[in-house]
């Protein structure tokens, strides 16, 4: 079955300056590619992403190329460094960006074109605040339709304090991040393969509806 996975890289570097979370992305598509999973990462500041929350922010706007790349693939995974012990603002940014599919719902069932997508999430840095950027970017990927499968993240931050990131400090060697890498990249295949065999078929209009009789009941 073939699936493809995307990376959406929120570092604050531009290309091609040396990206802590690039190297770790370089991690996951190894084991990616192990399962036949072809591969891609954007590095969004290469782009011209503007403020806003909606699909196509007009003349000039980068993001409806990058979104429709994510409509391509089976897999998404958001990748941040950690900034001030939260994610960066990069990170932040994609996910306004992405309440734009609120609108992009089909018009007989209310599904976005997110259902039957896989969402995960990546995080580095030398500081702390992972788990925090964690429980936010799988909230508003579950909010923008994505399904998140168990252990769907993985996050290497080194110790307590300012310090040597993933690169210098071999964050590649670390057991507890690759293990779950392994675990992330594995659970999000088998997910997309079943849903790829057996797709959501929820009507949102129609349970808005019965949720709306209901109410005035």
């Amino acid at each position: 079955m073939a699936l493809k996975a995307i990376f959406l890289n929120c570092t604050l570097k531009k290309s091609p300056e040396t990206s802590n979370t690039a190297a770790f992305i370089g991690q996951a598509q190894k084991i990616f590619a192990g399962l036949d999973v072809e591969t891609e990462e954007v590095r969004v500041v290469d782009h011209n992403v503007k403020f806003g929350n909606s699909s196509d922010e007009g003349k000039g706007d980068d993001w409806p190329n990058i979104l429709q790349k994510v409509k391509e693939s089976d897999i998404m995974i958001i990748a941040t460094p950690i900034w001030r012990g939260d994610r960066s603002a990069v990170a932040k940014l994609v996910a306004e960006r992405f309440d734009g599919i609120w609108e992009e719902a089909d018009e007989d069932t209310g599904r976005y074109p997110t259902f039957n997508k896989v969402g995960g999430v990546m995080v580095d840095g030398n500081e702390d605040g992972a788990k925090k950027a964690i429980s936010s970017i799988c909230f508003d990927l579950s909010e923008h339709g994505f399904t998140i499968p168990v252990n769907a993240f993985s996050y290497y931050v080194g110790k307590a304090g300012p310090g040597p990131a993933y690169i210098e400090a071999k964050g590649d060697e670390h057991f507890f991040t690759n293990r779950n890498l392994y675990h992330m990249v594995h659970n999000m295949v088998h997910l997309a393969k079943v849903l790829k065999e057996i797709p959501y078929d929820t009507n949102i209009n129609d349970l808005n509806k019965k949720a709306e009789k209901i109410s005035n009941s």
